[in-house]
């Protein structure tokens, strides 16, 4: 089972043998054989041949009409993704009501090992779609990701080593050496974060130590808190370790350690990150996490030491925690962050999450949080591609409010980007760099 739930379900060979499966599904179904030559037929009961070319036709239409009006109902009338789908996602949806729609059809006037093929036909083809989607957006690798069951295996932690980290003086890669012996790679992994203070139900944490933290007497090195999207989880973030074991070779082994976290509790659940009666959210990252981090891993105290970063939802809660609390984090960054800390439409939020108070809501909003504070010393990085026409143009007013606060920023719009896992590789490909002369691990 464990096997199952670690398959490569973006590998290109299985996907493709996956479609090829799906493609012949739909032709046996819709090859009846009184479509077939008379010498092939051999007294096949069913429809006449111009009945089911008019039943099938029927069928194969009513499932994509039905599976355009469930997106129609679910992005313009529900708002449940936040956001519009790209083309590739509806492609796949009203494919895959078509194909059903072709097997229900297939139901009647039929001998019954075709009603059996009909029934795994549809399984087929709602399969192959969800596959098809999840290779799309490219953030979840194996089928446990995808369902949301972290396969990931426990991190066991360095031992604490707490003369480095009191000690301040030159940046990082003037004064660390590495030893003989220094792994090649970083190492990455779950842990647990317990919520004392918040009480909030979150999920195993993902964590990358790079080749530096695991050492004998590593040094103090930066941190960055982390959270991917919604829905989604920590372990989405397995994208960002080839990026930090590459660049952590190129300077010695030194890479920021990344924790990444869970600020929903459940890939389909959004308490926003604020406490509220769905959870205390804010206490759990500002209060437990940070706690956890300070009391298990070898890191900087400093605040320039600490960076808060997050993807689409995420990034509204990095935002969110940037601009609350600057003694703690230094620097930000928000990779296609949404605007606002929003559960669908704002009507919804506000009755859902803030009790039907309209001013805390408004009160919660990155924007206003920014407007009452002046900012000195602090990076904020944003970033998102230039095909995403909801969440970039977002960015941008947020990057503009942050500037106007005194937050030193800088803003990257990817090409041919989007708002899914290109997004992410963008964003960190972007901000990475930044970060690490930011917290002295490469050369000004």
């Amino acid at each position: 089972m464990e096997q199952l739930f670690n398959l490569n379900i973006v590998d290109k060979s299985l996907l493709y043998a996956i479609y090829a499966v799906s493609a012949l599904a739909a032709l046996y179904l819709l090859v009846r054989p009184v479509l077939l030559p008379r010498p092939m037929r051999r007294g096949a009961a069913g429809p006449g041949r111009r009945s089911w070319i008019i039943t099938a036709t029927a069928g194969v239409a009513g499932g994509a009409l039905t599976g355009a009006a469930a997106l129609f109902i679910c992005e313009v009338v529900l708002n449940v993704f936040g956001l519009p789908l790209d083309a590739d996602t509806r492609t796949w949806v009203i494919a895959a009501f078509a194909g059903v729609g072709l097997a229900v059809v297939n139901l009647w006037r039929s001998r019954w090992w075709r009603k059996a093929a009909a029934v795994v036909a549809c399984l087929v083809f709602i399969v192959t779609a969800a596959l098809g989607i999840n290779a799309g957006y490219g953030l979840n690798p194996t089928l446990g990701a995808m369902l949301g069951m972290n396969q990931t295996q426990h991190l066991a932690l360095p031992k604490l080593n707490p003369a480095q980290q009191t000690q301040g003086g030159a940046a990082l890669w003037q004064s660390w050496k590495p030893p003989a012996g220094i792994p090649a790679a970083g190492r990455s992994g779950t842990v647990t974060i317990p919520a004392d203070a918040s009480g909030f139900h979150a999920r195993d944490a993902y964590l990358y130590l790079p080749p530096a933290a695991l050492v004998d007497n590593p040094p103090a090195l930066p941190i960055i808190v982390m959270m991917m999207g919604q829905p989604g989880g920590p372990e989405q973030s397995k994208s960002a370790v080839q990026q930090l074991d590459a660049l952590a070779q190129r300077n010695n082994g030194l890479a920021p350690i990344v924790l990444t976290i869970d600020q929903l509790g459940d890939p389909y659940r959004n308490p926003v990150c604020v406490d509220s009666a769905k959870g205390k959210v804010y206490t759990y990252v500002t209060t437990d996490v940070v706690n956890y981090v300070r009391r298990n891993l070898n890191v900087a105290a400093g605040r320039t030491q600490w960076a808060i970063a997050g993807y689409s939802n995420g990034g509204e809660c990095a935002l969110s925690f940037a601009a609350k609390r600057p003694e703690l984090f230094g620097s930000l960054l928000d990779i296609s962050g949404e605007l606002d800390p929003l559960v669908g439409t704002v009507d919804n939020t506000v009755k859902t999450v803030f009790g039907g108070n309209n001013a805390a809501f408004t009160a919660e909003k990155p924007a206003t949080i920014l407007k009452a504070h002046k900012y000195s010393d602090d990076l904020a990085i944003f970033t998102s591609g230039a095909l995403d026409s909801k969440y970039g143009p977002q960015g941008a007013t947020a990057e503009a409010d942050a500037k106007v606060a005194g937050m030193t920023t800088r803003r990257f719009v990817g090409g041919g980007v989007g708002h899914r896992g290109d997004a992410v590789d963008f964003g960190l490909k972007s901000g990475l760099p930044l970060l690490y002369q930011r917290f002295g691990l490469a050369r000004p």
